[in-house]
């Protein structure tokens, strides 16, 4: 099995990039065990949510963690009835009270679980990295999908900040706690226990064969002149902008050329030719690049 096997099997039902097919071919594949799973990020328990078919429709139990007061009040009707679902309003941290492990001691929940779904755009990276505690089977982590696969790029452990870590620093911090990348989405990556990857045959895990989606990657290169141009995804993915091209070159229009050119103008040639014999000429280069 590959990963574009594992995507052949995509489709939702509540989430939002196949996410719902693809998890419930993971658990064909290594069997569902304690069938609990944490989903932090939890919004109104139904949109984009990557674990309201497991609760609805197989029964598993739950935690569910959201920070923001209205979106919980609907995540707690969503709910209401279910005695095996521990909807929690929390604005987690990476220690103390609000740390993860801190808050999941407060629940039913066992040390190894069937499934984490984190999404909470930004800080994905440090908390997976702060939980010891507790170890999930199946991890499904958000990545910016912006950041291209040979950049390692981890955003500041910081709550105000919103910026997303790259896969392939995921998938590096996923080694150290003992996973391997089975799977990606345009925007999420699955990671399962490395005892279970080799029940999913696959032969390449790279991020390379993983990760074949490059539809929201930006290159920027520059020309000769010092233009710098833009390839690719032209947009500002979660602001819905165009980026414009005018306001991100370093140089004027009037100082964009090439240094080592040469002039097509005869006499400016000669002229060049000329000054370059004159003994004063090196003294003068040598001074320009000692001020420049």
């Amino acid at each position: 099995m590959s990963n574009q096997n594992l995507f052949l099997h995509s489709g939702n039902i509540t989430s939002e990039h196949g996410e719902d097919g693809i998890l419930k071919r993971i658990f064909e594949i290594i069997s569902e065990e304690s069938r609990w799973c944490v989903d932090l990020g939890a919004l109104n328990g139904v949109h984009g949510s990557n674990v309201w078919h497991l609760i609805k429709e197989r029964g598993w139990a739950g935690v569910l963690i959201e920070a923001d007061k209205t979106y919980f009040e609907k995540l707690q009707k969503e709910y209401v009835n279910n005695k095996n679902v521990y909807s929690i309003n929390a604005f987690v941290s990476f220690k103390g009270r609000d740390s993860l492990d801190k808050i999941f001691s407060h629940t039913p929940l066992p040390q190894t679980f069937d499934l984490f779904s984190l999404d909470i755009d930004g800080n994905e990276y440090h908390l997976w990295n702060a939980l010891m505690d507790y170890r999930p089977r199946v991890m499904v982590i958000e990545f910016n999908p912006t950041i291209p696969n040979d950049v390692n790029f981890i955003q500041p452990k910081d709550m105000r900040v919103f910026q997303g870590s790259s896969l392939r620093a995921l998938i590096a911090l996923g080694k150290t706690k003992g996973y391997e990348l089975i799977a990606t989405t345009d925007v999420n990556a699955f990671f399962v226990l490395k005892e279970l990857f080799p029940k999913f045959n696959i032969a390449n895990n790279s991020i390379d064969a993983i990760h074949t989606n490059h539809q929201y990657e930006t290159k920027f290169f520059q020309l000769y002149d010092g233009t710098i141009c833009i390839s690719g995804y032209d947009y500002l993915l979660w602001h819905k902008l165009p980026i414009d091209i005018k306001k991100i070159q370093v140089l004027p229009v009037r100082k964009r050329y090439y240094p080592a050119r040469i002039d097509e103008r005869k006499n400016i040639r000669l002229f060049k030719y000329w000054a370059r014999k004159l003994p004063i000429y090196h003294f003068v280069q040598y001074m320009r690049k000692l001020f420049k």
